[in-house]
């Protein structure tokens, strides 16, 4: 795999450095053509000129005259008339003096306008080539032309060894960009592999596994995402097992109770009323049994839904038919109930999750109330927020307890609780309630004096939230 990226990665880099080495011969070629093509171009004019001052044009005149030129030094210079006649060739072994001659650099400079120039220039195999024709032009009429022909080959030796030079360079770029592509994508590999070794680690169960990878990069933060999703899963499956292991140690005891009475009355011969107790007490048990498989249902339902749909409800109301509710409960204990709702706000909550809600924090206040205590019921505004207070006089929760007591079957006093009913999963809901409402929920407590647990939801305004 990272063998393919990086070939993948040196051929792209192969094209664009041989486009730029392209680019850069064209451009050393270009370079050189200009200077050429400016120095060539004044020779030819320079020699026109003085050409064309001559009253006549024949042999021996032009002869004359470019005997007299200084500094020309090209390979090979004709001098035609109007006609074409070779009047002047300065190479001797293949003299072309008295031809015709049909240069296509002639040709269009004799058809041209007055004062036209024509330049060709060619680089081969380290030899650059350069020729020039100017027309002679006397009165405003061509009666001639000059032509001038140069084989350079120190420029074209400059030219080769440039775009050598060029070629070289490109080369050894290619090559650290493959050295390059190799160790990157052999680097990437492993720390990737190192990644998914991980995950299946983390897939054969072992939570505990941290994968460190070094560095700064994407893989790093991948790496440390991988981690935290990690710790994440470490204690959902710790919070799993010792919510299974809970549930089974409570739902063992009333199980227990109720074979142990089934078994007393089968194998005892009793009279009636005492298998009308046994009976009763069964029914008891299994009333626990399905307050508390209806709460961990209830729990369960509430952990797996998503914020979802909700209404303005001011606390007031609901407090109220809670209230209704636990009259009787409130008696039996002789427990005075006080309630000071002067300042209620509106609040984005279903109805039915604030009476969860308020339920049960005021029937624990009931429950673990001292006889003739006191239950106060509060809603005040601060700030931002709505806040709904219930304050008892009861026993308290111990300062160690106070962390503990939102979650799932925790019970400050096991005896107690089981005496009153309690299986230790309505704080575990309204926290859970609370929370997927955005709220928050705080717990006070002092041992022998009571407890006081504050809910916070944000207060939602109409009108502010128009503007």
């Amino acid at each position: 795999m990272q063998f393919r990226y990086a070939l993948v990665y040196v051929c792209i880099t192969f094209v664009v450095l041989l486009f730029l080495n392209i680019y850069c011969s064209g451009a050393s070629q270009r370079l050189f053509y200009q200077s050429k093509e400016t120095s060539m171009v004044e020779k030819c004019q320079l020699a026109a000129a003085d050409i064309a001052k001559l009253e006549v044009l024949n042999t021996t005149n032009v002869s004359q005259a470019v005997s007299s030129m200084e500094g020309l030094r090209v390979t090979r210079l004709l001098v035609t008339d109007y006609a074409g006649v070779v009047l002047y060739d300065s190479y001797v072994a293949d003299s072309s003096l008295g031809s015709y001659v049909l240069l296509p650099e002639v040709v269009q400079a004799m058809t041209g306008t007055a004062g036209y120039d024509v330049f060709f220039w060619e680089y081969h195999e380290g030899i650059m080539f350069s020729r020039v024709a100017t027309p002679i032009v006397s009165y405003g009429t061509i009666v001639g032309c000059v032509y001038m022909m140069e084989v350079d080959a120190q420029q074209g030796g400059v030219i080769q060894t440039l775009q050598q030079n060029i070629f070289t360079i490109t080369l050894v770029l290619e090559l650290v960009v493959i050295l390059f592509s190799v160790l990157f994508a052999s680097g990437f590999s492993k720390r990737l592999r190192r990644v998914l070794a991980s995950m299946r680690i983390i897939r054969g169960g072992d939570y505990t596994h941290r994968v460190v990878m070094g560095g700064n990069d994407e893989l790093t933060f991948l790496g440390d995402e991988f981690n935290q999703l990690t710790e994440r899963l470490q204690v959902s499956e710790s919070k799993r097992a010792r919510f299974v292991s809970d549930a089974s140690h409570e739902l063992k005891t009333p199980l227990a109770s109720i074979k142990l009475l089934t078994d007393s009355i089968l194998q005892n011969d009793m009279d009636q009323d005492t298998v009308r107790e046994f009976v009763s007490d069964i029914g008891s048990e299994a009333d626990r049994l399905t307050r508390m498989t209806q709460k961990l249902l209830s729990l369960s339902r509430i952990e797996s839904q998503q914020d979802g749909d909700c209404e303005i409800t001011y606390m007031k109301p609901t407090i109220d038919r809670v209230v209704r509710m636990l009259t009787g409960l409130t008696e039996k204990n002789g427990i005075r109930l006080e309630l000071d709702c002067k300042e209620d706000c509106p609040i984005l909550i279903l109805e039915d999750d604030l009476y969860q809600i308020i339920f049960n924090l005021l029937e624990n206040g009931i429950k673990y109330n001292l006889p003739s205590g006191r239950l106060t019921v509060r809603t005040f505004r601060a700030g931002d927020n709505a806040m709904l207070q219930v304050a008892d006089t009861g026993v308290g929760i111990p300062e160690d307890a106070l962390g503990h007591v939102f979650e799932r079957f925790y019970r400050v006093d096991k005896a107690r609780s089981r005496s009153t009913g309690g299986s230790g999963l309505g704080l575990a809901i309204v926290r859970n309630m609370v929370e997927r409402n955005q709220g928050s929920i705080q717990v006070e407590s002092t041992l022998g004096q009571g407890s006081a647990f504050t809910v916070s939801f944000p207060i939602f305004d109409p009108e502010e939230d128009e503007t």
